[in-house]
């Protein structure tokens, strides 16, 4: 195992704290630290568990500074994340039995329908639109399918959930950005209670960038209530495009060599 060392840990732990601020605003914030992790060396299990772990601590966080505010809907979302945390943790099982070239080659698009979506939609935060599924569909088909690509993948599913939260509930942005931030607490630590039976987490880096991720979900969190969808709306679709580029230029991506290929 990598020897860790108190610069390193720094580095790291101001990895967490940027993804933690724009996790918490518009999802994706392990498209920063998961890279960072494996370039510092840490092997591919250690990095997933323990990014899993701080990534749960920044959603928690998120969660926490929105419930304060009063804008968590516990009565809705409480079964809601129940089932999102138990797609995460069969997710996290399953995580060796799906092929994953699959989830690799689709997500990107998913990911740039999301940005298109909010780039060219009207602004949701004006009204709450008409729901187009119930509250329990939602909880027993939506939540654990996302949860469940959480726990085995993983990247955008913040805007997944946000944008579900829009669309198949009619909610305007703020109450989708809380709603979708709780979900995604769920499946998170669905996935980690999985991941922390294997022994992989390295916990003195865990804690380190937990806690950085807990202050800088904090702070998004806050700038997500004061701005509102003036800071929302251009960052989600500003993040979503760059986890579909990030996962694109993937060398593991099947659809990015093939772009790759066509291009050459």
């Amino acid at each position: 195992m990598i020897e860790l060392d108190l610069n390193l840990i720094l580095i790291l732990a101001l990895a967490a704290l940027m993804a933690g601020f724009f996790d918490a605003i518009a999802g994706g914030g392990g498209l920063i630290t998961l890279p960072v992790l494996f370039i510092a060396g840490i092997e591919p299990l250690a990095a997933i568990a323990t990014n899993k772990f701080q990534a749960a601590s920044a959603t928690v966080s998120a969660t926490c500074a929105f419930a304060r505010k009063g804008m968590i809907d516990w009565k809705r979302g409480s079964p809601m994340a129940v089932m999102s945390f138990i797609g995460g943790a069969l997710g996290a099982l399953s995580i060796s039995y799906v092929p994953k070239h699959i989830l690799q080659a689709c997500v990107p698009i998913l990911l740039i329908l999301v940005a298109a979506y909010f780039a060219f939609s009207p602004t949701p935060n004006e009204q709450a639109r008409q729901a187009k599924i119930s509250t329990s569909l939602f909880c027993m088909a939506v939540a654990p399918v996302i949860g469940f690509y959480d726990g085995i993948f993983g990247p955008g599913v913040g805007s997944f959930f946000m944008l579900a939260c829009v669309i198949l509930l009619g909610q305007h942005l703020i109450q989708a950005v809380c709603n979708a931030k709780l979900l995604n607490a769920a499946c998170n630590l669905g996935a980690l209670s999985v991941f922390s039976l294997s022994g992989a987490i390295i916990w003195p880096l865990a804690l380190a960038m937990a806690f950085a991720a807990f202050v800088g979900a904090q702070l998004g969190a806050r700038s997500a209530v004061r701005f509102g969808p003036r800071l929302i709306k251009p960052l989600l679709i500003c993040v979503c495009c760059i986890m579909a580029l990030k996962l694109l230029l993937d060398t593991e991506n099947p659809l990015g060599e093939w772009l790759h290929l066509r291009a050459f």
